[in-house]
């Protein structure tokens, strides 16, 4: 007997765990695992850069029209930037706080629900065939072959359940969550605007109150629009479609670009023109996405148990934690640059507008991470997710090189498109290197995100960055104080490396759902984290 058909495949798994010289050494050296081959188009690679490109733009696209914003509210004056500014940060994290955890559940849960959909669509047509080709005894021999070889019968399955409207809970889910949480965002925003505002270091007194007031409350009407669309976006992750929310995202956003000069200018609304047309174009977002979405999905769930909102408020409740932490750094970042003064808030403005814009990019990685590391994980295929992880985590290193490089020259000249104010320019060649400089590590840690929350590993990524946070945090302060802007920017750096330290640290030592990374003889203390 043959025995090289078992043989090779054993020999392959070995041949892949040789890694670092020993075999299966360290769990670490996955991340490392053909790293030659990083940017090769093969089939991983294709899948990769078919959903990480799209999703890549669509999410910068909303912090590009945001950076359009502001240089329109530029024009105008720095007051105006610096008070657009606050408004600005402060509208994107509470948003953040719904949002975040929010899409990345969603995204987990439906790449699962449709993978499993799709198992048992693939196990029923084979079911089917059997049935046929059982009473005759001369097909009987055949039937193995046809199982197991879907490009016949398996295609025609698969291009019907393509075509049938799917029944995915969690889309349901996301939707009803998304719509509450978009209403009390808009009340609380709306209606809490001026102690918020304060609390980011806008006094009454300031010249910056009353257009960040203007600007904050009329765009907290469009929270609703942003939570739905985020949602749908998260569903449409985790169908592993990211060309849909790209073609939506960019209709919004052209309406955006196209109205803020209308309504600013020619109306002569100001800063009121810009939330004005950013709400507008969030809505006409939503519209084309959930038009989209009523195609493939049934929405409709005959009943609350269906909608399984208790699996997403468990999980929800672990990442609301992790984002709050997020958010209050970020958050209180800004605040302390306001506190300085609308120049040195204007300042950095422009830098972290640029600074988030370029890190999202990296985001793209995550969601393709995420997605089929989840459709991984669900046919419990650990050799596709290491696979997936060590080359989007590697791609994530390169282009966060790549933006470097990028940023650090290119920001120097395009800084004038944002003011022409020279003591805001002066401010914003020195946070350009802060902002080049962190490429790196802003990318490895949304990457990471993307593939933690692939692996459903949301309570580590929770309470890893809780810890996080509360380290961060005395950095800004102490750093703002003592050093002003440049301290501000050396906290977030501080901050962004730790993040990216978390991330490396579950999966380098193969803890958690990695554990079988390590050999079995290797007991890790992350297991119990």
């Amino acid at each position: 007997m043959d025995y090289s058909d078992l043989i090779q495949p054993i020999m392959a798994e070995d041949a892949d765990g040789l890694l670092c010289g020993e075999k299966r050494k360290m769990p670490v050296c996955v991340l490392f695992k053909d790293a030659r081959r990083v940017l090769k188009m093969d089939e991983l690679g294709s899948e990769i850069a078919q959903i990480a490109f799209p999703a890549a733009m669509a999410l910068t696209a909303d912090p590009i029209a945001s950076l359009v914003d502001t240089a329109f509210i530029g024009q105008i004056g720095p007051v105006e930037l610096a008070a657009v500014g606050v408004s600005i940060a402060l509208f994107n994290q509470v948003s953040r706080i719904a949002i975040f955890p929010l899409v990345s559940i969603t995204t987990s849960f439906v790449a699962e629900e449709d993978t499993v959909e799709r198992l048992n669509t693939d196990d029923h047509e084979n079911e089917n065939l059997e049935m046929e080709l059982a009473p005759n005894s001369e097909m009987q021999e055949l039937i193995p072959r046809f199982v197991s070889e879907p490009s016949t019968r398996g295609n025609s399955g698969m291009s019907k359940f393509q075509h049938e409207k799917r029944q995915i809970p969690s889309a349901s889910s996301a939707l009803v969550i998304g719509g509450v949480l978009g209403l009390v965002q808009a009340i609380f925003l709306i209606f809490g605007s001026k102690p918020l505002l304060n609390f980011m270091g806008v006094k009454s007194d300031s010249p910056m109150l009353k257009p960040a007031q203007q600007y904050l409350t009329l765009r907290s009407f469009g929270a609703p629009a942003v939570l739905l669309s985020l949602a749908m976006q998260g569903v449409f992750r985790g169908f592993k479609d990211t060309k849909t929310p790209l073609y939506a995202t960019v209709a919004g956003d052209v309406a955006n670009i196209i109205l803020d000069p209308i309504l600013m200018f020619v109306f002569r609304l100001g800063v009121s023109g810009a939330a004005i047309a950013h709400v507008i174009s969030q809505y006409l977002i939503s519209l084309i996405l959930l038009w989209s979405l009523m195609k493939k999905v049934d929405l409709v769930s005959p009943s609350l148990n269906d909608l399984k909102l208790g699996r997403f408020l468990k999980n929800g409740s672990l990442l609301l934690v992790r984002v709050i932490a997020v958010t209050f750094c970020v958050t209180l970042a800004a605040s302390m640059a306001a506190r300085l003064g609308p120049t040195p808030m204007a300042a950095f403005q422009v830098c972290l507008q640029v600074w988030l814009a370029a890190s999202l990019l990296a985001d793209g990685l995550a969601v393709a991470g995420q997605a089929i590391i989840a459709s991984a994980f669900a046919k419990k295929d650990h050799s596709k997710a290491t696979a997936t992880a060590s080359r989007v985590l590697q791609l994530g290193f390169v282009l966060g090189l790549v933006l470097s490089v990028v940023l650090g020259v290119g920001l120097q000249f395009a800084s004038r498109l944002f003011t022409k104010d020279i003591d805001v320019l002066h401010l914003i060649s020195i946070g350009i290197p802060f902002v080049a400089a962190s490429q790196p590590l802003n990318s490895l840690a949304f990457v990471f995100d993307g593939v933690n929350f692939g692996a459903s590993d949301f309570a580590y990524s929770a309470y890893s960055m809780v810890l996080v946070a509360i380290v961060s945090i005395f950095c800004v302060l102490f750093l703002s104080a003592s050093h002003g802007f440049v301290g501000i920017w050396v906290a977030l750096t501080i901050y962004m490396s730790l993040r990216t330290f978390s991330g490396f640290w579950r999966i380098g030592t193969g803890s958690g759902p990695w554990s079988f990374l390590r050999p079995l003889s290797l007991p890790s203390y992350g297991d119990y984290l």
